[in-house]
């Protein structure tokens, strides 16, 4: 085997874009050039906010970049959905140092996807390889790789990193045509409760679906608005600045579907989608207005709908959430995997993963009985 030498990049605006895209794909929007040094130059992701970024980067044949790892420095642990604070605290008790740490990730963003950007086995392994030698040589306490795709799994567990497991609600199309083909695979109850739901959030409102040159920085703003109510109710301070869906909707708008509800044409509410491949997901949303029903229908209705029109997959709609469960959408699973340079830090957080496997699985089988699928 050859050797590989992996180095450390200054942050990810730093890469050219279509070498950084080759490698990334162009399947999850997250994993982009665009989206990523958006985070970086609107100083949403930064030294300063607590996520310092250090992609690791391995070049092939002709210093052209063959593999790439979104990688940060983080001094806290929130914006992750994956939480380690228990963790943290227990290790820091004891003595230790928890942070910096190395978080494999997308910074505040929790999909799945690919964390080893590469198409090559051997550059994969290498990426892994750099990681822990980036921890081992500026003692930091660990490495996590979260939201990961599921075919990495046995990648990392291969080099020895503990895996976590967790679960989302997604929404699947199974070939609907219409909105009501997906309602028709309901349970008659459920058909009718949605239907209600749908009536009573749209009342008095009007819906605009927004994509490319149609968004304008009114739009925007008024999204801003609203994303900084949420923000500031769910965490204590937004995590992403006004600049960056700026930024997001220069370069990427046309892979954002921006959702908006109008009480007399002035926007009241509205969701942020990004459009990938064959999903289409759910970011953030936002009201100014207290309507019944109103966040189903724009974040989890409107997006069905738009994924049937668009011939999407499936729909993820975040973190959290069991009230996703009787609108359609189901439990699926989601993957971490924690490199952990203690090893009595290692063997205790491994006996947690183990019982917290075992619950999450229990909980996604009972999950999947209480789905309001018609049963055969």
């Amino acid at each position: 085997m050859s050797q590989i030498v992996a180095r450390v990049g200054g942050g990810v605006a730093s890469f050219d874009a279509a070498e950084w895209d080759a490698c990334a794909g162009s399947h999850n929007p997250f994993l982009s050039h665009a989206f990523l040094s958006a985070l970086e130059e609107s100083g949403s992701a930064t030294a300063r906010t607590g996520w310092q970024p250090v992609p690791i980067a391995i070049d092939g044949p002709g210093g052209k970049l063959a593999a790439v790892m979104p990688a940060y420095l983080k001094s806290h642990s929130q914006g992750e959905y994956v939480f380690d604070h228990g963790w943290a605290s227990a290790y820091e008790r004891a003595g230790g140092r928890y942070y910096p740490k190395l978080q494999i990730a997308v910074p505040f963003t929790p999909v799945p996807g690919r964390r080893l950007l590469t198409a090559d086995p051997h550059f994969a392994q290498g990426l892994i390889a750099a990681a822990e030698t980036l921890v081992e040589n500026n003692a930091f306490s660990s490495a996590h790789a979260t939201f990961i795709d599921a075919d990495e799994v046995p990648v990392f567990e291969r080099a020895g990193w503990l895996i976590r497991v967790d679960s989302q609600f997604h929404w699947h199309n199974e070939g609907f045509g219409s909105f009501d083909d997906f309602l028709g695979s309901l349970s008659s109850r459920k058909r009718k409760a949605i239907r209600k739901e749908r009536r009573e959030a749209l009342d008095g409102l009007t819906v605009e679906h927004l994509t490319g040159s149609a968004i304008t920085e009114a739009h925007w703003d008024a999204f801003w608005g609203f994303y900084q109510d949420t923000g500031s109710r769910k965490w204590g301070r937004p995590y992403l600045t006004r600049r960056f869906f700026s930024l997001l909707g220069e370069r990427m708008a046309d892979r954002v579907l921006l959702v908006l509800a109008l009480h007399e044409g002035v926007p009241i509410a509205g969701a942020l989608n990004l459009i990938g491949g064959d999903t289409l997901y759910g970011r953030y949303w936002g009201t100014t207005a207290e309507v019944p029903h109103l966040h189903f229908e724009i974040c989890y209705y409107q997006a069905i709908d738009a994924a049937i029109a668009r011939g999407l997959k499936r729909v993820q709609a975040g973190a959290q959430g069991e009230h996703k469960l009787s609108r359609g959408y189901r439990p699926v699973p989601t993957f971490s995997a924690h490199y952990l340079r203690d090893p009595h830090l290692r063997s205790a957080v491994a006996d947690f993963l183990e019982a917290e496997r075992n619950a999450v699985s229990h909980e996604m089988e009972i999950l999947e009985a209480m789905t309001p699928f018609r049963k055969a």
